[in-house]
């Protein structure tokens, strides 16, 4: 329900992502809603790099649970991407793994998340969300079982890797306002971008 406050144990619905969209102007709140989780995190300095790039809100998933999934790099994003990935690990990711799979995920490979660069990599146009450590990009997935899901090994493979893929993909649609993959363009060949623009509850999914 709209009304209702934001909790990570509850379904994703339609109002999931307006939710997350609030997070980012209330810092104390988005840690609540970690600990309340017991989520183990650890808050960022600060970092300022000019008028368009850095942050004030960014933690690290410290994953200290033994059933929790963990990052290759650590992910160290802003609050709010980090209670959506919560969010995708546990309602999406978990699922889709034991329906296609058959086993669990035990990490997920990143290229990063924070990095002061415009959209493209380009020298002008305007500034991606990785500027402000509001994005992921999630290249692969180690499972428990000793194999590896990559996206650009993957996505076409047109077999159960490449179903789980697609699946975690159509369900990030719900929770992140941004959803790129290979099915965008070739610069996502190799991977799937998740941000949180600010779009007031509005997803772009692709």
């Amino acid at each position: 329900m709209p009304w209702t406050p934001l909790t990570l144990a509850d379904p994703v619905g339609p109002f999931t992502t307006r939710k997350i969209d609030a997070l980012a102007d209330d810092t104390p709140q988005c840690h609540g809603l970690l600990e309340a989780a017991s989520i183990g995190y650890s808050t960022l300095p600060p970092v300022s790099a000019g008028p368009n790039c850095g942050y004030a809100n960014g933690v690290t998933l410290t994953r200290d649970q033994p059933r929790s999934i963990a990052y290759s790099p650590a992910a160290k994003t802003s609050c709010p991407m980090a209670a959506s990935l919560v969010l995708w690990e546990k309602q999406i990711v978990k699922a889709a793994a034991r329906e296609h799979l058959g086993t669990t995920v035990a990490q997920i490979i990143t290229y990063g998340s924070y990095s002061c660069r415009r959209i493209g990599g380009g020298e002008s146009g305007n500034f991606s969300e990785h500027a402000t450590a509001n994005a992921i990009d999630i290249a692969a997935f180690r499972l428990a079982d000793g194999r590896s899901v990559s996206v650009a090994g993957h996505w076409n493979a047109d077999d159960e890797r490449s179903r789980f893929l697609k699946a975690v993909r159509d369900g990030a649609c719900d929770i992140f306002a941004t959803t790129l993959s290979p099915d965008y363009n070739k610069a996502h060949a190799d991977h799937l971008h998740f941000d949180q623009a600010r779009r007031g509850g509005y997803q772009y999914c692709r």
